[in-house]
């Protein structure tokens, strides 16, 4: 028998359709992924990501021929490198985080609703019911998980290049401690994952910057500026007093996973710190994004 106008709905359709909707969310967050990671924008910058260890490695080998094979000549991360290809892994981070993977995140995160608002899809989008919060949800995910891509492509390109030309073996902490290669895999891989999330910042705060405007470029040059503002504040010795609250200031302290036993003060910090940014650029992205007119 047919429902009747004005009946209630069977018992039932409304705990189903609550239960569709973190599949809804789910189907959303893959397809923001496909569609970021498909762009040719994103391969370029993963590539380029890729390329930076490759570069220091084939540096790094340069330099130990030279200086006959690693002899404790030059600066003393290039006799690490020498000695054992896993530090390049170490080496590769400490030289893309300060630069090439904050500007990398600072692009995708800029442009994740600047780009959809100035191409016109941005209000398609939300024709679609899954709301203005799960969608900046979904976007907010997307740049973390570029996050995590991007470290990992420069780790594992570093070992990859590291295992080619050099030499792997036990590893020598900072501490002078020696460990075994899987250990120093185990902790490579943790260093890889604090580093990814040391970005959670620039990813906050570039969404944030992408509610602000229409125009892709200009969300993207403006945080790129940002991150690149914050690190020269960081250096200036008289800003002592406010450089612990900028997000770049804790990045190296990933090296404290390198000692035995490890040094978890500055880790805390800095996770803790990107935390605060998370909450406070996430929380100002939901309320711009929420709030503003896209029928434009």
């Amino acid at each position: 028998m047919s429902r009747v106008e004005g009946q209630a709905p069977p018992a039932g359709t409304a705990p189903q359709a609550a239960r569709r909707r973190p599949s809804w969310s789910a189907d959303l967050l893959r397809s923001e992924l496909g569609t970021t990671f498909r762009r040719w924008r994103t391969l370029v910058l993963l590539a380029v990501l890729a390329a930076v260890p490759v570069l220091v490695g084939v540096a790094v080998r340069i330099q130990a021929g030279r200086s006959g094979g690693g002899d404790g000549r030059g600066p003393a991360f290039l006799t690490a490198v020498a000695g054992n290809g896993l530090f390049l892994v170490f080496t590769a981070l400490a030289v893309t985080l300060p630069v090439f993977l904050p500007m990398a995140v600072g692009v995708i995160a800029g442009d994740a609703v600047a780009g959809e608002a100035h191409t016109g899809t941005l209000r398609y989008l939300l024709v679609a019911p899954a709301g203005r919060g799960r969608l900046l949800l979904a976007k907010f995910g997307t740049v973390v998980a570029f996050c995590l891509a991007g470290t990992l492509v420069v780790a594992l390109s570093a070992l990859a290049t590291g295992a080619l030309l050099f030499p792997l073996g036990d590893v020598t902490l900072l501490s002078g401690t020696s460990i075994s290669l899987g250990e120093g895999l185990l902790r490579a891989l943790a260093i890889a994952g604090v580093v990814a999330l040391s970005l959670l910042g620039v990813a906050a705060l570039g969404l944030f910057v992408s509610t602000l405007t229409d125009s892709g470029v200009a969300a993207m040059a403006t945080t790129v500026g940002l991150v690149l503002t914050a690190q020269i504040l960081d250096g200036i010795p008289q800003l002592q007093a406010l450089q612990p609250y900028l997000f770049p200031h804790y990045w190296l302290s990933f090296a404290d996973l390198l000692r035995d036993p490890v040094y978890w003060d500055g880790i805390q910090r800095d996770l803790g710190l990107q935390a605060l940014y998370a909450v406070v650029f996430g929380s100002a992205a939901w309320a711009r994004f929420t709030t503003r007119d896209v029928t434009a």
